[in-house]
Parts: structure tokens; C-alpha cells; sequence
């Protein structure tokens, strides 16, 4: 059978959210666009019943919570991805009734490189938490000096397509995500947005501390950049050599899966530097 993701008619039953799926909410509030996937392991904690989650999600979906973004079908095979769900303006109400919202630091842009990037980001944050570790978001760091995301350099401007922080037991440590699906040259002659020329703009940032005047942090800054090809990484390590403060993964991003993403981000988050 067909899916169908045109949200059905409003249930007038009475469907109200309950603690895990204000969770829930707030997840696809701080990072975008989520799959019932990532919702389901983001609460995992306290309820472990995948089933559940599930006939939960498709509840609040019909109440007019959530809805499934059309773009989701693009891609082959669709049907045999979890569904990806975003807020209504009624979520974004309900959530609102309890904590500040933070959805102007969700990836913007294209689509796809949004929800991959919300699915990485996503995935840190759920790993770090299980280690222990308190995950701190962009919206927190950007309230320090009421700043935006992008950082001001040389005429221009560098904008993370994610930022957050990570509070380990001996400190901190701010990181900066790039998420690279492979749709800019590797470098290039013109004026245009290339890999090469993001490292480039990154290492002015870290070499002049710029992060730290602009956001007004006290910790130092990691880059974490992920690929979609072995290829692609290999072709980013020979741009900035052994430097450390740039780390990389590789995973499959035209449609990212939870066990896969989560294995990358327990590796980019353990062992760092703190400050």
C-alpha cells in the first residue's frame, strides 16, 4: 500500500502530549526535522516499547501536532525509511506553553542538507547524553552575547551549519558541524563556496581565536566535518594535513540511519580536549 503523507484531517479527539513527546518535541525544535527513528532513541531512557512510540507519533500527527515534510518521498525506496516528522504551528505552540522554543538555530537552507544535518546533530546530542556528558545548544551559546551563527571574517562571513558544546567532567568544549553531501568542488578558481575554502575561512577562525570574541566562549573550538564518501573525507584530510582541530566521519547521507550516525558521533565526541 501506498504511503500517503498529506497529514490526515484534524482528530477532534483530544490528544494531548505527554512529557516524553514534549521531549520529543523539543527535539525536532532544537534540531530540525527528525525520523521516528531518532524520536524513539531520544527518549529511550524512559520508555522502551518501539511500537508504542510509533502508534504515539501517527496519534499526534493526526491531532495536528506533527507533519511529514513532502521532500522526504524524493528519493528511491522511500517507503522503506522511517517517517521524518516536523512541528506544526500547534507543536510549536504546545511546546512553547513550556520552555522557550529554539527553532532560529535549525538548519536552513536545502532540505536534505538540513535534515542531515539534523539527524548528526541529533544523534550527538542523544549520544552524549547516555555518556554522561550534558549537551549544550546553539541557542544557549548564541544567548551568551544575543549573537547570530555566523562568525564575521575578512568582508565575509562563516556560518556552521550547526553549533554546539559539550560539558565533560574536567570542562568544555565548543564544536562546529559541516556537513558535506559532496555538491561543491573541491576547490575552485571563482568566487564560490568550495571545501577548500571553508577550511581555509576556519583556520583564520581558530588561529584568531574569533569564536571566542564573537560567541564569547571560554573553551576552544572543534570542527567536526562529516562526508558522504570515503573519497570525499580522503580529499578533506589532504586540505588540512594532521591538524587535530578538524575531525571527520563518513556516512551514508541520503538517508541517515540512527545506528550508523551514532556510531560516527561517539567517536567524534570522545577523548577531546578540554578547556
Amino acid at each position: 500500500m501506498k504511503h500517503v503523507l498529506a497529514s490526515p484531517p484534524y482528530n477532534k479527539l483530544a490528544v494531548r502530549p505527554t512529557d516524553r513527546e514534549l521531549r520529543w518535541f523539543a527535539q525536532i525544535d532544537r534540531h530540525g526535522p527528525q525520523s521516528s527513528a531518532f524520536l524513539f532513541e531520544a527518549t529511550r531512557d524512559t520508555h522502551r516499547c518501539k511500537d508504542t512510540a510509533l502508534r504515539r507519533m501517527q496519534a499526534l500527527r493526526e491531532a495536528g501536532y506533527l507533519r511529514l515534510p513532502p521532500q522526504q518521498r524524493q528519493i528511491a525506496n522511500a517507503d522503506f525509511n522511517p517517517y521524518v516528522y516536523d512541528l506544526t504551528k500547534l507543536g510549536w505552540d504546545c511546546l512553547a506553553d513550556y520552555q522557550d522554543l529554539e527553532r532560529h538555530c535549525r538548519p536552513t537552507g536545502h532540505w536534505w542538507h538540513g535534515y542531515c544535518v539534523s539527524a548528526i546533530s541529533s544523534a550527538i546530542e542523544i549520544t552524549a547524553t547516555r555518556a554522561g556528558l550534558t549537551y549544550i545548544p546553539a541557542a544557549r551559546i548564541l544567548a551568551l552575547r544575543g549573537v547570530e551563527m555566523a562568525i564575521p571574517i575578512s568582508g565575509s562571513k562563516l556560518i556552521p551549519d550547526q553549533l554546539f558544546a559539550l560539558k565533560y567532567p574536567d570542562g568544555y568544549r565548543a564544536f562546529a558541524l559541516e556537513v558535506d553531501r559532496g555538491t561543491e568542488p573541491v576547490r575552485s578558481g571563482a568566487a564560490r563556496k568550495s571545501l577548500a575554502r571553508s577550511v581555509v575561512q576556519y583556520q583564520s577562525v581558530l588561529a584568531q581565536q574569533l569564536h571566542k570574541q564573537h560567541y564569547g566562549l571560554k573553551s576552544n573550538l572543534a570542527v567536526l566535518w562529516i562526508f558522504s564518501s570515503a573519497r570525499r573525507q580522503m580529499q578533506f584530510r589532504d586540505l588540512v594535513g594532521d591538524d587535530q582541530r578538524f575531525r571527520t566521519a563518513w556516512a551514508d547521507l541520503l538517508f541517515p540511519r540512527f545506528a550508523e550516525v551514532v556510531e560516527n558521533a561517539k567517536t567524534l565526541v570522545d577523548h577531546s580536549e578540554v578547556q
